[in-house]
């Protein structure tokens, strides 16, 4: 739990075997007051109605489109005014999870697949974060999350090819540098660069594409996403005060440097 009442923002957290929804329900467990954003408002605000009933504690959902700069700001907006209002403590933490894949070969992406994968990866990353930054300065305190990938430090994948990849190496520099540019703030940033997790990515998969994510992991196994959100979650906690510009490795020993 927060040693004082704060507010975990979320982005992609409504896709029921999604990252994003699992980290929210760990905040929430954790005692953090929890914001749900994505693309489709009524679900953003059942979704955080339910986490907030389960767990008691404050909750809020909200539309966005993490690549469209005047839908981000008008998340922050209405985020801001429930802080205000009282109905919820003030921002801690981002994570920012929002992210799509392109699971087709190099030849065969077209410029509007790249555009979009990098909007929505990278971009959105950028637009979320520089939109919730300023309250976490102006309170002296912050935890900043982001989501890359193994296919970042690998390159490509079973589902995420070279746009992808490009992306998710993207926002690993976009980490490190802003990590640099805070140091001294209060609010740290860093990354989690997961390997194979069992969420909606995967459904569809051909029973070829299994065997291969299985034979490249030697845990034997591809990761909850409980095991993912643990990680977010103490990244965003007191304890990681020390742990800034990193980047977490939860691949399960496919990809060692």
């Amino acid at each position: 739990m927060p040693s004082i009442q704060r507010t975990a923002v979320i982005t992609g957290a409504t896709s029921p075997r999604g990252i994003g929804v699992t980290t929210a329900r760990r905040y929430a467990r954790e005692g953090w007051a929890v914001v749900v954003l994505d693309l489709d408002g009524e679900t953003s605000a059942k979704v955080a109605t339910d986490i907030g009933n389960e767990f008691a504690v404050s909750s809020f959902g909200h539309e966005v489109d993490v690549t469209d700069e005047a839908s981000v700001t008008a998340a922050r907006d209405a985020v801001a005014a429930e802080v205000a209002a009282g109905n919820l403590p003030p921002v801690g933490a981002l994570a920012n999870i929002a992210g799509i894949t392109s699971p087709v070969p190099f030849l065969e992406t077209t410029l509007e697949l790249w555009n979009k994968v990098m909007a929505v990866n990278a971009t959105g990353t950028y637009l979320v974060t520089k939109a919730f930054l300023p309250a976490m300065l102006e309170n002296g305190w912050g935890r900043i999350v982001n989501m890359s990938s193994v296919s970042a430090q690998r390159g490509g994948g079973v589902f995420g090819k070279v746009p992808y990849s490009a992306a998710k190496a993207a926002i690993l520099g976009l980490t490190k540098a802003l990590a640099r540019e805070l140091a001294d703030s209060g609010v740290t940033v860093n990354a989690v660069t997961p390997g194979a997790v069992d969420t909606n990515i995967r459904v569809g998969s051909t029973p070829e594409q299994e065997a291969a994510l299985a034979r490249d992991i030697p845990l034997g196994r591809t990761a909850t996403t409980e095991e993912i959100a643990a990680v977010i979650t103490f990244l965003s906690s007191d304890d990681s005060s020390y742990l800034t510009g990193t980047t977490i490795d939860i691949n399960g020993g496919s990809h060692l440097h």
